[in-house]
């Protein structure tokens, strides 16, 4: 399947499981709105880039700049930090594993800055680590190149 039949597909898909959260907490019926719609594509984007071993699709998420916060057991500053830790601690496909995110929220905070929170679930073997399960949150920032992630706090 074509990546962008799989990015529509995953869209829809996340579209629909918004909209049934939302209706599940407020037994009204939600529709995602173009924000939210825009900041899960790039959370799709990221999965498949990770997905595919390739690290430096999955950090284009993110704003190139040395203010963008990583918070994992300490903390990185810009985008460089974040991807030689990537780099340490996933030296390779197999160690990468699948990922999988599940249970997105996404929080506008007004028209250039929204907060995502989520679970993430990494499946690989014993051998590079075993199965990884954490929740994260987000900070976004609509910039000229879109939504981008300035902070990432992930446990």
């Amino acid at each position: 399947m074509p990546l962008r039949s799989r990015l529509y597909a995953a869209v829809l898909a996340l579209i629909f499981a918004v909209t049934l959260s939302a209706y599940a907490q407020d037994d009204q019926l939600k529709t995602a709105s173009k924000q939210e719609l825009d900041i899960i594509k790039v959370l799709v984007a990221q999965e498949d880039a990770w997905n595919k071993g390739d690290l430096q699709g999955f950090i284009q998420g993110y704003k190139n700049s040395p203010d963008t916060l990583f918070v994992t057991h300490q903390v990185f500053r810009g985008v460089d930090g974040m991807l030689d830790e990537y780099r340490h601690n996933y030296p390779n496909r197999a160690a990468m594993g699948t990922l999988g995110f599940s249970e997105l929220e996404v929080h506008g905070l007004d028209e250039r800055f929204a907060v995502v929170i989520g679970k993430y679930h990494l499946d690989r073997g014993k051998k590079e680590g075993g199965a990884a399960d954490g929740i994260f949150s987000l900070v976004f920032e609509k910039t000229d190149q879109g939504w981008k992630i300035i902070v990432d706090h992930t446990s």
